[in-house]
């Protein structure tokens, strides 16, 4: 843990140095760090500048901005910081004062040292408490967020292929039936043909006209492609519906090459080739492994985060790369999945080719709301989130390695059992 950060407010120097002296000890072992300001004014400019702080020690009597001023503005700066007021003995006014403006408590000069050590660590205590617990109710409304979020898209997707599957089952049970008439029409055709051979002047021309024997060959061809197309938009729809799909209560069996393969799906309009870009070549390499219990709505929401990132990852470093140098060396993103060699663990590897991050990055990549890309364009909390939910949520672990301009790979632990 780091040192707790206090700001002591003294015009004193004296006062500074019998602090630094008495405090030595804990100082040495860095359970604290003592920061000093001369007055409420340069007190201020530190807090601003510090979010860190989490206690200020002021004496009320100082030139330029008083103890009380500062009190007041202490509580817009960052109302979790607590302050602890010195004054003279006796003066019991403005100690009463600043009591009412806020003070967490006070001690009376000269200091009684082992009274500020008790005091210190009272205070550090309620603060670092307040702050844990802000912290952990910011965390619960921004995961209430992302869930709801998460739920609506759900919903939307999961309507879009229930509303796509109707009329193409409609479509692709007609191709079949078509396909059938129209073999038999053709048929038919050839064997008026055959005994008609000589059918007229107009029926010949007609057909020159229509080109007749290219039609025969193209309709039964046309009418695959649309079989196939048809296949294409229901596999579309399945994936769809596998990755929106909502967990329950309790964790449920599922396939984590298909919660993998929904996604990709879902992002296969980035993957595709651009003007500035080839396609982005996705390497499956699926091992053999067994269907695990776990949340698949939440599963898929960290496949959506890290293959996004890599996605993300791959354009920056191509910005700049000429067409054909990309081509030459193309984007890849390779997913493995295998089982750990104790048997323990599922492992999901996400590896890409892109920019990479340096050490500073890697170090606060799954910090909440730290992001590198620009404003608009990322909230800094799809790594944060993704990391509760395998970690937390499945009691499995989510790691990293990157290099700087060779790319990223991340690496997804669930508990098999």
């Amino acid at each position: 843990m780091n040192p707790a950060k206090i700001l002591v407010v003294d015009d004193e120097l004296e006062l500074e140095r019998l602090i630094k002296q008495r405090l030595r000890k804990n100082i040495s072992a860095k359970e604290i760090q003592l920061i000093f300001a001369r007055n409420g004014k340069e007190a201020l400019e530190k807090l601003q500048n510090d979010p860190e702080i989490e206690m200020v020690l002021t004496d009320i009597n100082m030139p330029e901005m008083d103890g009380l001023t500062l009190l007041k503005e202490i509580r817009e700066v960052d109302p979790t910081l607590k302050a602890v007021v010195l004054s003279a003995y006796g003066d019991m006014n403005n100690i009463r004062t600043a009591m009412n403006t806020g003070a967490f408590d006070f001690l009376t000069k000269p200091i009684n040292f082992e009274d500020l050590a008790a005091t210190i660590n009272k205070t550090l205590k309620s603060v670092r408490l307040v702050r844990e617990n802000l912290d952990q109710l910011h965390q619960a409304q921004l995961q209430l967020i992302q869930s709801e979020k998460m739920a609506v898209l759900g919903q939307f997707v999961a309507g879009v292929g229930h509303e796509i599957n109707n009329p193409v089952g409609f479509i692709s049970g007609n191709i079949d039936l078509a396909s059938d008439s129209v073999k038999d029409l053709i048929n038919h055709l050839k064997l008026y043909q055959e005994k008609f051979p000589n059918p007229g002047s107009e029926i010949e021309q007609n057909a020159e006209d229509i080109d007749l024997e290219e039609l025969l060959e193209d309709l039964p061809e046309m009418l695959i492609s649309m079989k196939i197309g048809t296949e294409r938009i229901i596999s579309i729809s399945a994936s769809l519906n596998t990755f929106s799909r909502a967990d329950t209560a309790s964790k449920v069996l599922a396939n984590i090459h298909q919660c993998l393969d929904s996604t990709l799906m879902i992002l296969q309009h980035r993957l595709k080739a651009k003007d500035k870009r080839p396609m982005i070549q996705v390497i499956k390499e699926y091992g053999e492994i067994p269907i695990i219990k776990c949340y698949p709505g939440q599963l898929n929401q960290v496949f959506m985060n890290i293959l996004a990132n890599a996605i993300d990852a791959c354009e920056e470093f191509n910005q700049d790369r000429t067409y054909d140098k990309i081509q030459a060396h193309p984007n890849t993103i390779t997913i493995t999945t295998e089982v750990s060699q104790d048997n323990q663990s599922l492992m999901i590897k996400i590896k890409d080719n892109g920019k990479g991050m340096s050490e500073e990055v890697k170090s606060k990549m799954f910090d909440q709301f730290f992001t590198t890309k620009a404003v608009g364009k990322g909230t800094g909390l799809g790594l944060s989130i993704s990391r509760r939910i395998v970690v937390e949520t499945h009691g499995g672990s989510l790691s990293c390695n990157s290099v700087l301009g060779e790319g990223t790979e991340f690496v997804i632990k669930i508990p098999v059992h």
